[in-house]
């Protein structure tokens, strides 16, 4: 049976709409409204909420006026963003605005990746997915369908896909950006570092960043705790090929050759061991396999170190005593976006035994212990058991992933190995950009049945679809409950400031009524959304109507140090830091982390590094015509002298080809004494090649379309992707 009906066909391409100016200045003394209260008024109102540009999901508080969006800003009650917002946040407006945004359900017209489309209706769309899915679960069974997802607003798809059967729901924060990380300190403490980040930036006397761009990548509250710190004198010490903004700040700039972190940690630790700097109470009572460890750094000296990173002796010497000096306030920050070059949960697990040297762990201006405040689940039916497991990790391949690995799914998807995948439901992430290789992953997408994509523009995972589904962006919807886990305990709600301007839907709707069209309506018992919110929230003693009005539930302040009371438990085999790991050692890995020197490039190539830009998002905001605005293309950073030598201008258009001859978009040139010579860097996120994406298509260039290659982290399976070689092309010899 054909469920189409009235084929109306539209490119993606052709959707346009105007823009409205976005008004600024400050309200004053006016009242904080629900969004229902906001949507019966005129005049100037405002309505809490919180962000969804990026994960951090800071407070908000939206000015509508006569109905029309007009402005946002941080919300003052809120712990994350206490009343700012980064330049991200503020231009969320141009979401709401966004021109290329998706409008109506669409289902594939030709051949995938042609990005031809018939517009239909919300039944139409809904009833050709749950047939699609119906046949795979008789054909395959239901965990054959997998599941891609960014950030809350999944997680009513994850419900309902739960409830159909299967396992497969991965996220690729875990594999393509902070699981070695996670995976390191829980084999160090017990316990990952959380999200947002448990690190005490404010108190911290002396702050070390290894490749962490703060000021670069917007992670509100580190930014503003950053500057604070700044601000009271603390020590900075950076780390990185490139001379970062916060390697502006810094009393100690330290500019590592790529790919040399792990000898420079452990010459760190060499110098603070011999030199019996470390925290010997802190060590002595918390610390398990110290002597092992200890006598492991041995060869690891500075003198080693010099020839592996170009830092000499004497620097290495000095920034470790200055650590040691001001310890346990010193915090060596984890980062987030750690997956470099295959060897990383050995490099996060040496920041945490740096950590653990500094007795960091548990200590103000280190790493606090973050708080939660007890927010009942809905009481819905037991999910039914799936008869397999997951796909993406067969044989315990990787033994320490403790999350899905998407890469995994996606190989799964190739082989057909432990057994088929041949649906993908793809939430608020841009597979293509967002994992490495897009041939494996094209390759993968065209062994499927069925791919959905649910996002709020048209993206490059999105032109591959069979059907697409437009979301309202997210000041036009509910999402769940925010329950954080931080240094204060609040419940944040997202609730809609203004209509979506379409046909547009918030996830929630399309996760329940896709449920319902499967046959699974009784996991969804509540008929509306607020209806969820009030039996969670009366469960737990709060007040939706509150909730609604303020945006923020703050709880009672509660011990977060050791010395405050807080138990200093390390869930670890030993019930101790474990400088020495016997659950390593035991799966036949390195106790203690071991440096490998990583594989040079070809002959003159430069490794590729990229990073984030403080007005964008991964790939999600370059159609956001208020932060386009600020930045409409990305810039390769390439040495001075190597354009002196290459007869290159500043400003000038190149084009990268990288060692598999998979040649970029052009890209300007920006030359600058900021970069060490053997590599280069651009900005994430652009060079978008879906034709539905008018405003950004085509400017500047995909770093994710250079990264062919990765190399797989053997603990935990994550991709290191910072091992992808590019050389030069002048945009002359491409017309």
């Amino acid at each position: 049976m054909n469920v189409i009906s009235r084929r109306r066909f539209l490119k993606i391409s052709g959707v346009t709409a105007g823009v409205a100016a976005a008004g600024a200045g400050v309200l004053k003394g006016s009242q904080l409204l629900s969004s229902s209260d906001v949507m019966k008024s005129q005049g100037m109102q405002r309505i809490p909420t919180f962000c969804d540009i990026c994960f951090w999901k800071c407070g908000a508080i939206a000015t509508v006026k006569d109905g029309k969006l007009w402005k946002i800003e941080g919300n003052p009650e809120d712990p994350l963003s206490r009343g700012r917002l980064c330049p991200r946040g503020t231009g969320g407006i141009g979401a709401h605005f966004d021109p290329d945004r998706l409008r109506a359900p669409l289902i594939r017209r030709n051949d995938r990746g042609k990005e031809e489309w018939v517009e239909v209706t919300w039944d139409e769309a809904l009833d050709f997915i749950a047939v699609k899915m119906q046949a795979i679960k008789k054909s395959y069974g239901p965990e054959s369908i997998a599941f891609f997802s960014h950030g809350i607003g999944g997680n009513f798809f994850k419900h309902t896909l739960k409830a159909f059967g299967t396992p497969n729901i991965s996220a690729p924060s875990f594999a393509q950006c902070r699981g070695p990380r996670d995976v390191g300190f829980r084999l160090t403490f017990g316990e990952d570092v959380s999200s947002p980040e448990r690190t005490d930036i404010s108190n911290a006397q002396c702050l070390v960043l290894m490749g962490s761009h703060l000021g670069e990548n917007m992670h509100n509250t580190q930014v503003q705790e950053f500057a604070e710190g700044v601000g009271k004198g603390a020590t900075i010490i950076v780390v990185d090929p490139r001379f970062s903004v916060a390697a502006s700040k810094a009393k100690h700039y330290l500019p590592i050759k790529p790919g040399t972190d792990l000898a420079l940690l452990l010459a760190w630790m060499n110098v603070i061991v011999k030199e019996e700097l470390y925290d010997k109470e802190y060590v002595k009572r918390y610390g398990f396999g110290f002597e092992q460890f200890a006598a492991s750094l041995a060869e690891y000296t500075p003198a080693w170190a010099y020839v592996e990173t170009g830092i000499e002796p004497e620097r290495i010497v000095e920034t470790a005593r200055e650590m040691a000096r001001f310890k346990p306030s010193t915090l060596v920050h984890p980062g987030r976006h750690v997956t470099w070059y295959g060897d990383d949960t050995q490099r996060s697990r040496a920041i945490a035994l740096l950590n653990a040297l500094l007795g960091s762990w548990g200590r103000k201006g280190g790493f606090y212990t973050p708080a939660s405040m007890d927010v009942p689940a809905y009481p819905y039916p037991d999910y039914p058991k799936p008869v397999r497991g997951k796909v993406d990790n067969p044989d315990h391949r990787y033994p320490f992933a403790h999350e899905t690995i998407t890469n995994g799914i996606r190989e799964a998807t190739i082989t057909g190995k432990p057994y088929p995948v041949k649906g993908w439901f793809v939430y608020a992430t841009n597979l293509l950009h967002a994992l490495p290789n897009e041939e494996e992953t094209i390759h993968a997408i065209q062994n499927l049945d069925l791919l959905v994509v649910i996002d709020v523009i048209p993206s490059e995972i999105a032109g591959w679809a069979d059907v697409v589904l437009p979301e309202s962006v997210y000041l036009e919807r509910h999402d769940d409950l925010n329950v954080e886990w931080f240094r204060e305990p609040f419940i944040g709600l997202r609730q809609p400031v203004v209509e979506s301007p379409h046909d547009q839907k918030p996830n929630w709707w399309m996760a329940k009524r896709l449920a319902e069209k499967l046959g699974l309506g009784h996991f969804y018992p509540w008929k509306t959304i607020e209806e969820y919110f009030e039996q969670r929230l009366s469960a737990g003693g709060y007040s939706l109507e509150t909730l609604k009005k303020q945006g923020i539930i703050r709880g009672a302040k509660q011990p977060i140090y050791f010395d405050e009371g807080v138990p200093a438990e390390f869930p670890t085999p030993s019930g101790k830091i474990e400088f020495f790991s016997l659950q390593l050692a035991q799966a036949g890995f390195d106790p203690v982390p071991r440096y490998t020197r990583p594989p040079a490039g070809p002959p003159g190539s430069f490794r590729l590094l990229y990073g984030r830009a403080p007005v964008h998002s991964f790939s999600r905001t370059q159609s956001n015509r208020i932060l386009s605005d600020m930045m409409d293309e990305n810039e390769v950073w390439i040495n001075a002298d190597i354009v002196r030598r290459y007869g290159l201008k500043d400003g000038e258009y190149i084009r990268l080809k990288n060692q598999d001859n998979v040649i970029s978009n052009r890209i300007k040139v920006k030359a600058t004494e900021r970069i060490r010579p053997e590599c280069v860097y651009m900005v994430h996120g652009f060079g978008h090649t879906a034709k539905g994406l008018k405003h950004p298509f085509m400017k500047g260039a995909s770093d994710a379309q250079l990264l062919t290659r990765y190399s797989v982290d053997p603990l935990m399976g994550g991709t290191g992707m910072n091992v992808n070689f590019v050389t030069i092309e002048p945009e002359a010899t491409h017309g």
